[in-house]
């Protein structure tokens, strides 16, 4: 199965049609959080017709009408802040926050851990887990001091049956491209 992997939206809207336009053909498709406004659950439900699970991120802010929106959409899944199921056979769950995610993952509980929060693309292991932060959507990650630095705009594409992943960015031009 091919699952594709967004975090961070923002809202960005602009930056996110493209993304599930180029991932239409995925198996499912799992979002990390951070939508921010709940008309962003309108446009995951229309633009993406395969199953979609959702955890939250510390950027939901209206869950109430997040909640409600998701009521609309049979295949749209809003999973709490933590998510945990099979794709292909693969043990994979899903965390917004990485701080929480990759101690999970040290765990080996998992055959993929997917989490975002941090705003930086990585694919990497921890053990036999795999991890991958697809980046965030949004196109930009904050110093601690708020400090604002541009990101590319990012997603992944995880593949169960190599237990493997494969990153990509959105380019100004709203082209997709490896990353």
């Amino acid at each position: 199965m091919r699952i594709a992997v967004i975090s961070d939206i923002h809202d960005n809207v602009w930056k996110l049609s493209p993304v599930l336009a180029f991932v239409h053909d995925t198996d499912a498709l799992v979002c990390l959080g951070d939508l921010c406004s709940p008309f962003v659950v309108h446009q995951l439900g229309r633009e993406y017709a395969r199953p979609i699970h959702v955890v939250f991120g510390n950027n939901d802010g209206d869950l109430f009408r997040i909640a409600a929106n998701a009521r609309g959409y049979e295949h749209l899944k809003l999973d709490g802040e933590f998510w945990s199921g099979e794709f292909g056979g693969r043990r994979v769950a899903a965390h917004h926050f990485d701080n929480i995610a990759r101690p999970l993952a040290a765990s080996g509980d998992w055959d993929a851990l997917f989490f975002g929060h941090n705003h930086r693309f990585h694919i990497g292991q921890a053990g036999r887990t795999l991890l991958v932060n697809p980046g965030p959507v949004m196109g930009a990650a904050f110093a601690a001091n708020g400090a604002r630095e541009d990101v590319p705009s990012s997603f992944a594409i995880y593949d169960s049956a190599t237990n493997t992943a494969a990153g990509y960015q959105v380019l100004a031009d709203g082209t997709v491209a490896p990353w």
